[in-house]
């Protein structure tokens, strides 16, 4: 086991390593790869960025927990990431080329034509903070697999985590992150795919397998019993509160500017066909792992959910096979961890610092001090890797979805307005979240809806002068 995921790890450290024959030792190609990305690369890398250690940890231990009703997180979630990626993905790579913006908050403050960096760098400290979090999530749960696994201690997984990403971020930037992200794609879909396979084989096939989760009480149901509102209504809105978070993607800087190195605008509809069908079948087979778990670990009142999927790999397969599953989650989780604390660090060095770094040199420098603070923070962290992600999730969503939603159809923002949308989601969001009521409707669709009213109001004839207004004077200093 310890052999076959050294041998793995090896591995994409190695193709992470590579990369530096292809760098340019330039500013955008360490956080662009010089916009020369193939769809194909592209699009696994955006998959194994969004599928990460929230998939493999998080999403199998909510599923473990929820049974079958779990499978409308995966619906209204994959719907709503498709919807934004036909408004927004193709308009973003366009205005960043036109642009050449590095940061993500940049080419959104560059598209909006808007002079001002107010908004910038509001965002870029909130996305800052965020993504560090979201960094040491994954990390954490990359920790929790190897202290199910190999017995590591929980601390040691998370140091192994961070100095792998570390190493290859500091040798091609994005470049080494996209490379080693499909490598990882292809570990991820097929450890989850070999998992399910034997699972459903060692208990007899799907009739016995329906026959034991019918026996567990309400695990077959089709909506979750703690909903808002009983029955089909209750569903929907479970599946609409998903479904933002699916659209939520487009706020996410490490997923999006994925999209922004394809070499061409025009190549957007085959990394999106890569995204979309890779995504799909990896995350139906994550919920269905997840169900087969509750049948072989039934003592659910003392069990970590979270570590269903490392627990129950551990009890039905070879050594070998195990280390390919560890190998799995540790790339799940390191292929989202390199691309959030390269996000961050584009934010720290283009857009919150007085005097932007252009040096690569002192580019890599800040991206190690970042990796050492993501570190820390998953050390001390007690929260759960579930609960963690989707706070960053929806807090990088409200700040970021509703400006690019605007942009995206047409609408012309200036720079107050901008600052309204993303304070005032952001707002209701955390009010959302301290109230307990995310656990009921996810607090990125409240938080974005009352973000896209602030947009509303701005339009109102009361408020419209002034706006168009900024607008002109922007459009006069440019």
């Amino acid at each position: 086991m310890i052999t076959s995921f050294v041998v793995f790890l090896l591995a994409f450290t190695l193709i992470g390593l590579s990369s530096s024959w292809k760098s340019r030792h330039t500013k955008e190609d360490y956080y662009l790869a010089s916009k020369s990305i193939s769809p194909w690369l592209a699009g696994l890398s955006a998959v194994a960025t969004n599928n990460s250690g929230y998939m493999f940890i998080g999403v199998i231990g909510y599923t473990y927990v929820t049974g079958l009703a779990s499978i409308w997180l995966m619906i209204g979630w994959i719907a709503g990431d498709l919807i934004g990626s036909l408004f927004v993905h193709s308009r973003l790579r366009t205005s960043a080329g036109e642009t050449g913006e590095p940061s993500f908050s940049g080419a959104i403050r560059a598209w909006a034509g808007v002079e001002s960096r107010q908004w910038q760098l509001m965002a870029a400290i909130a996305s800052f903070v965020l993504l560090l979090a979201y960094a040491g999530a994954q990390l954490v749960a990359g920790s929790k697999a190897l202290h199910v696994l190999i017995g590591w201690p929980q601390w040691a997984g998370a140091v192994v985590g961070a100095v792998m990403v570390a190493l290859y971020c500091m040798a091609g930037g994005i470049r080494a992150s996209i490379w080693t992200d499909a490598a990882q794609s292809v570990v991820m879909i097929t450890s989850m795919g070999l998992l399910l396979v034997t699972c459903v084989s060692t208990l007899g096939g799907m009739d016995q397998v329906v026959l034991e989760m019918a026996a567990i009480d309400g695990y077959l149901d089709w909506f979750p019993k703690d909903l808002v509102v009983p029955g089909l209504a209750g569903g929907v809105i479970f599946a609409l509160g998903w479904m933002f978070a699916g659209l939520s993607v487009v706020g996410q800087p490490h997923v999006m500017v994925r999209f922004m190195t394809l070499t061409d605008p025009g190549h957007m509809t085959r990394a999106r066909i890569w995204y979309y069908l890779w995504f799909t079948a990896f995350y139906a087979m994550a919920t269905g792992v997840g169900m087969l778990s509750r049948i072989f670990l039934t003592d659910a009142a003392s069990f970590d959910a979270e570590l269903a999927l490392p627990t129950m790999a551990m009890e039905i397969l070879p050594g070998p096979l195990v280390g390919l599953v560890l190998a799995g989650i540790f790339a799940a989780t390191m292929s989202t961890a390199d691309s959030l604390l390269l996000s961050c660090s584009s934010a720290l060095t283009h857009d919150i610092l007085p005097r932007r770094i252009e040096k690569a040199r002192l580019l890599k420098i800040a991206t190690v001090l970042i990796t050492a603070l993501a570190l820390a923070w998953a050390l001390f962290n007690r929260q759960s890797v579930f609960s963690l992600v989707i706070m960053a999730w929806s807090g990088l969503a409200v700040i970021f979805a509703p400006v690019l939603l605007v942009l995206a159809c047409g609408g012309r923002l200036g720079n107050g307005v901008m600052v309204a949308m993303s304070v005032t989601g952001m707002a209701v969001a955390i009010c959302w979240r301290y109230l307990g009521w995310h656990a009921d409707l996810y607090e990125g669709m409240p938080g974005i809806l009352a973000a896209l009213l602030v947009y509303g109001f701005s339009r109102l004839p009361l408020f419209a002068t002034a706006s168009t207004g900024q607008v002109q004077a922007t459009e006069q200093n440019g």
